[in-house]
């Protein structure tokens, strides 16, 4: 993992759950591309209010972004037996409409997870109705911008909760 790719926040506690958030392809450029679908905020002002709401749901939040879909699956893989991460919040981005590597890892590691995406792709072209993650992931959040990833943690906190 480059460290210019990863932030590491919340109390530490070892009580706390922890969480991965996966931000896939093109998401690095986010507040300067497309804000007319994607809004005005950056990807870290985006980690920023994860990090915040993580530390009020007494989650200890690890975020994480590549371009490159082979660096998103070894970060997946680091999963593996939950000893590092309990969950993964994931926005897959265009990755989630044609990566099986990434479906095949999520399901290697058998963590809870919630698929969210800034804009409503059932609105946009056909080809991104569908997503390799959805029919298995414990929730997917769509089309409500920076919200999608605090609603998605949000499930994500609630779903970890249950399976305590």
């Amino acid at each position: 993992m480059k460290p210019n790719k990863s932030s590491r926040s919340g109390s530490g506690s070892s009580g706390n759950h922890r969480v991965l958030v996966i931000n896939g392809p093109n998401l690095n450029l986010l507040g300067k591309r497309e804000a007319d679908i994607y809004g005005a905020s950056s990807l870290s002002e985006i980690n920023v209010a994860l990090t915040k709401l993580g530390e009020e749901l007494g989650l200890e939040v690890t975020a994480y972004q590549s371009n490159i879909e082979g660096e998103l699956v070894e970060k997946i893989h680091e999963c593996m037996g939950g000893k590092k991460f309990d969950g993964i919040l994931i926005n897959p981005a265009a990755y989630g409409h044609t990566s099986i590597a990434l479906r095949d890892a999520l399901k290697a590691v058998a963590l809870p997870f919630v698929e969210v995406h800034m804009s409503n792709i059932h609105a946009r072209e056909e080809f991104r109705h569908k997503t390799y993650l959805s029919d298995f992931a414990s929730g997917v959040v769509v089309g409500f911008g920076v919200d999608s990833y605090l609603l998605g943690l949000r499930g994500l906190a609630a779903q970890m909760k249950k399976q305590q």
